[in-house]
């Protein structure tokens, strides 16, 4: 039987996907790769960022210890926060989609309180303790990220994705 709490994590980690992606329809391709923030991010950018460095990174690496994404991240120089300009947005938005998938089967039958196999050595001094905490801290990054969206989206084209009157 699955965990229930877990799958009660993933639920609301499925619902910041949603919305991440949801704010994001109907932009075209100018749109998604223009920066509107002075940092110079993306929308293209910050998903696949998600994609990477949350949704792989964490669960992939951090939640599962898949040494095929450890090594792909040790290794890779790339800045995950700047797509290469010949990826498509519908091929980045389908990693995020995969990279999501991936994560909900490694976790779907995972116990919470299990500790975290792989913990990259860069992160001095701290640490999570199982992967409840790794769970939480997604569905915050993702959260974070969503609310971003939200305003850099209303700031192209006035789209709200709650309208408050």
């Amino acid at each position: 039987m699955a965990n229930t709490e877990m799958m009660t994590l993933l639920g609301f980690l499925n619902g910041k996907r949603k919305h991440v992606l949801g704010i994001l329809e109907g932009l075209d391709d100018e749109a998604l790769r223009r920066p509107v923030l002075p940092s110079g991010w993306t929308c293209l950018g910050l998903v696949h960022h998600l994609a990477l460095d949350d949704e792989k990174f964490w669960f992939r690496a951090v939640a599962a210890g898949e040494q095929a994404a450890i090594d792909e991240i040790l290794g890779s120089e790339d800045d995950a926060w700047k797509p290469a300009p010949e990826k498509s947005a519908q091929e980045i938005f389908a990693l995020y989609r995969k990279e999501s998938e991936l994560s909900d089967a490694i976790l779907a039958g995972a116990d919470p309180d299990a500790p975290t196999p792989w913990w990259p050595d860069f992160f001095d001094g701290w640490r999570y303790d199982n992967l409840r905490d790794v769970v939480l801290h997604v569905i915050t990054e993702t959260a974070t990220h969503a609310g971003h969206l939200d305003a850099v989206r209303e700031l192209i084209d006035g789209k709200q994705r709650l309208v408050i009157t």
